[in-house]
């Protein structure tokens, strides 16, 4: 064997390890993935998750055309009352808290979903200090794999403090779904849940006698002037390597959802805000939606090169 043919040898040994390395990399991010806490919806023994009608059949077809259709039907139609969300507390042993919320919610799950999901959502959520890092870890079109470590500001009666989060987040635009998992273990040995954003069928009233089973039905006998709104429900779970004594505990449970509930109200304020400047025409491809909403694509890597051009952009204006 001559010198070359060793030396390419090595170089093949050295591209195969690392291909083997980022594969297994790879594998190993998305089996984290399938560990998180599965979609449960009513207490933590209850893993049966609950659909709204057309809920199977709403992310098929061109999400973008479906957004636009009814970010127009909003912006014909505005009314809407925002109600406050129903919380439950629930203390499952070992556990210092498990919390589970629903609200209903003024716009398509598409949109909200581009709320929760936009890289720069601390403008939206007060209680986000800062966004201290963000990686895509694997981005497959509709669902990414994001590892996001941030200082978060929490608010209990004339208390105030920040706590610093890392977690590993799967939001998934094909389900509006959108799972969260603790990464490192510090104080909480356990903080993770689920976020699920159903469509809600706001007029369906229009087809009385009928009762709407798909976005399809509910288009045809509203004569496409009905508007579909999200029913968010939230679950987040919370164990600390030790649960201390009441009053400690207590004082800790009511931090834990007061913050929660903090940032649910900023993303309704949000929709409000959205709903009120919403006007009939404009693209949700076009730059005037990423102004209102802080994003034109469902990819993320993208937003973020968005983003930085932007403020090069405007750093040399």
């Amino acid at each position: 064997m001559t010198q070359g043919d060793a030396s390419s040898k090595i170089g093949f040994g050295r591209a195969g390890f690392l291909i083997d390395s980022w594969s297994t990399f790879v594998s190993q991010v998305k089996k984290q993935a399938t560990e998180f806490v599965p979609m449960r919806f009513g207490s933590p023994e209850n893993t049966a998750s609950i659909e709204s009608p057309g809920y199977s059949s709403w992310s098929g077809g061109d999400w973008k055309l479906n957004l636009q259709k009814q970010m127009d039907c909003w912006g014909d139609n505005r009314s809407w009352v925002d109600h406050a969300p129903d919380i439950k507390v629930t203390i499952p042993k070992g556990c210092l808290s498990f919390l589970n919320l629903t609200v209903d919610v003024g716009l398509p799950p598409d949109a909200v979903f581009d709320i929760v999901t936009d890289p720069e959502n601390k403008r939206v959520f007060k209680n986000i200090k800062e966004v201290i890092s963000r990686k895509v870890v694997v981005d497959e079109g509709l669902r990414q794999l994001v590892e996001v470590e941030q200082a978060a500001i929490w608010r209990f009666l004339w208390f105030t403090g920040i706590l610093s989060v890392h977690v590993l987040v799967d939001q998934n635009r094909q389900d509006y779904t959108m799972k969260f998992k603790q990464l490192k273990s510090g104080f909480m040995e356990k903080f993770e849940g689920s976020w699920k954003m159903e469509p809600l069928f706001v007029d369906q009233d229009l087809c009385d006698p009928l009762k709407p089973k798909s976005l399809t039905e509910y288009e045809v006998c509203t004569r496409g002037k009905g508007r579909v709104g999200t029913r968010l429900r939230l679950e987040q779970l919370i164990q600390p390597a030790f649960v201390p004594p009441p009053p400690v505990s207590w004082y800790l449970r009511g931090i834990t959802t007061k913050t929660t509930e903090m940032l649910i109200n900023d993303l309704v304020d949000e929709t409000g805000r959205l709903r009120a400047t919403w006007n009939r025409g404009t693209s949700v491809q076009s730059n005037d939606y990423e102004e209102l909403v802080g994003t034109e694509t469902s990819d993320i890597k993208e937003r973020w090169r968005m983003r930085r051009s932007k403020r090069r952009n405007n750093f040399s204006k």
